[in-house]
């Protein structure tokens, strides 16, 4: 690539495959970063409406059209979508030799996109270790963010870092063989905590049923009440100090090996639901056992 002024490689002419929450926030990132989003596919009309927002001097084009255009062609699409994607993109020739392609799924690496880097494309894995809602706030995210890259030689490697230090990310990397571990100790932890603090809403909301406490307004199960209220510094505190402590961190009722707190907690929930006991049961159990519980505590959990 030219260089510009002497300091750095010329702007890229970039193309968004597709204009989903992932790929709509990177081509904004981009232009930031004075590349300039020649265009992008979007298919459904959210797809389309976010890229109305987020790059609106930027044409909806259909697939081969994008990537005909683009000298960086970013493939934001799910997962599952990827192989069928870069086949129908090797199969029409609409990818230019020499194409930066990068795609954003985080349990692959590069050797997906061989259909692509054997017809002479440079294939790069840039994913963002960050989660997107659609939000404004994505945007603003990615200054946070780390990105697990993967290359196939040390030039793929500095392309990718230029990207996302341009962006505002921290870049790392990420062995190929070593994908899915990493993507699978992401979704533990992004996914299941969604799963964990919204059981933890549910059970709130149940205790406080009904309930007016100090002249505040009875709970509810809108997003924002007295419930998020409780529980937001706590979670927040209990994270900040996993991230600082690791399991040194960990207090309550498992971690004094009080088994007769756990029976009760169990007992409780399954009576507003089983489902939500059972929930309970196996991270408490996982939990001891990490924490080196007390036999008893394991014998409550393991009834």
């Amino acid at each position: 690539m030219e260089q510009l002024d002497g300091l750095r490689p010329a702007r890229l002419k970039v193309g968004i495959i597709s204009a989903g929450r992932v790929g709509a926030t990177l081509g904004a990132a981009l232009e930031r970063a004075d590349h300039v989003v020649v265009a992008v596919s979007a298919v459904s009309a959210a797809s389309r409406r976010r890229a109305e927002k987020w790059l609106p001097d930027t044409p909806v084009k259909p697939v081969d059209e994008v990537a005909s255009a683009a000298e960086l062609l970013i493939l934001a699409v799910p997962d599952a979508e990827l192989p069928g994607l870069i086949s129908g993109l090797a199969a029409t020739g609409a990818v230019k030799p020499g194409t930066i392609v990068a795609h954003t799924a985080g349990a692959s690496g590069v050797g997906i996109l061989a259909p692509l880097t054997e017809a002479g494309c440079v294939g790069l894995a840039i994913h963002p270790a960050m989660t997107f809602t659609g939000a404004d706030e994505d945007l603003a995210r990615l200054s946070e963010t780390c990105f697990g890259v993967t290359a196939t030689d040390e030039i793929g490697y500095a392309i990718a870092t230029s990207l996302v230090l341009e962006i505002g990310g921290e870049p790392f990397r990420v062995r190929e063989d070593a994908r899915t571990l990493y993507h699978a100790a992401l979704a533990h932890t992004s996914n299941h905590l969604v799963t964990l603090v919204a059981d933890g809403l549910d059970a709130l909301r149940a205790a406080l049923e009904g309930q007016e406490l100090l002249g505040q307004e009875l709970v509810g199960d809108a997003p924002g009440g007295l419930a998020e209220r409780i529980l937001a510094p706590l979670a927040r505190a209990a994270l900040e100090n996993t991230l600082a402590r690791g399991q040194a961190a960990l207090t309550g009722p498992v971690a004094r090996g009080d088994a007769d707190a756990v029976a009760g907690h169990l007992s409780a929930l399954d009576e507003v639901d089983p489902d939500l006991a059972g929930a309970y049961r196996a991270s408490a159990l996982r939990t001891a056992r990490r924490a080196h519980a007390p036999q008893e505590v394991i014998e409550v959990l393991t009834r």
